[in-house]
């Protein structure tokens, strides 16, 4: 059974650095409140890792 990650954007990028911002556009997030699932791997933790404070993560089994 595949692990999934349920990143919601909780707080705006606007007025942080240009790469976090992007990072969250990467994660799939374009508006506040907005939810998405991604699979869990490395990668992905390690961009939810670089905007812990914009996001919150909530593990899923799928």
């Amino acid at each position: 059974m595949a692990k999934k990650l349920r990143v919601t954007l909780v707080r705006s990028p606007i007025g942080y650095e240009k790469s976090q911002k992007a990072t969250v556009r990467a994660l799939g997030l374009t508006k506040m409140h907005q939810t998405v699932e991604k699979d869990d791997s490395p990668m992905i933790r390690g961009m939810i890792n670089k905007v812990r404070h914009l996001v919150q993560v909530e593990e899923v089994d799928s």
